[in-house]
């Protein structure tokens, strides 16, 4: 997930999975996406807190990912990254637990930072170790109170910040388009998993990420 003066300058992909799924059939699709483009990292994003759905969950997203060399982290719970051999946790709450995180799973460990629409938080994660740091949502959506991440923030952050940062959330060709210059990642979950072909509608994206 690290981004350094090597990485291509275009925006890199980083899959989220849906709140729900069905074990029977997402680790297939995701392994067909996977197989389909070039993936840098997997977020497993249930909605659920039922440790026993989430661990198998868990397992089955990682023998996809970890066979095709592609990272795979897990919202909030610290806890059970070393337990499930994943690569990281993905955190929600701004720059609050970055470093209990890095204490907790070590130098190695991808830490990423959901900090909305706050360069603040933003800048305080980066500055407590965290690998990457998320803004969004982009775009319109009911969820949340309505803020959104605004472009300038990412134009800011593209050339001031050397951390790598992440668009997600309510992504649309659009503003893909727009954001493309300028993010590292982008976040690309529900926008692909409620099409019919998830394939084909991330390659549309991939079309518009590249120019």
């Amino acid at each position: 997930m690290a981004d350094d003066q090597t990485a291509p300058e275009t925006a890199q992909l980083y899959l989220i999975s849906p709140p729900e799924f069905e074990l029977s059939q997402f680790p297939d699709q995701l392994a067909r996406v996977l197989d389909g483009e070039a993936i840098s990292c997997v977020r497993l994003a249930m909605a659920s807190h039922d440790e026993d759905r989430i661990s198998r969950a868990a397992d089955a997203l990682r023998d996809v990912c970890q066979s095709r060399d592609v990272a795979i982290v897990i919202d909030r719970h610290i806890q059970l990254v070393e337990r499930l051999g994943l690569d990281g946790v993905h955190l929600l709450d701004g720059a609050r637990t970055v470093r209990h995180a890095r204490k907790e799973l070590g130098a190695d460990a991808i830490i990423g930072a959901f900090c909305g629409a706050s360069n603040h938080d933003g800048m305080a994660a980066a500055e407590n170790g965290a690998d990457y740091v998320a803004f969004g949502p982009v775009g319109m959506t009911p969820l949340g109170d309505g803020t959104r991440a605004e472009l300038d923030l990412f134009q800011w952050w593209s050339e001031m910040i050397e951390v790598p940062m992440v668009a997600e959330g309510a992504l649309s060709l659009e503003n893909i388009e727009l954001l493309a210059p300028m993010v590292d990642f982008f976040g690309i979950g529900t926008e692909i998993w409620s099409k019919d072909d998830p394939l084909e509608a991330l390659r549309a994206m991939i079309l518009k990420i590249k120019g």
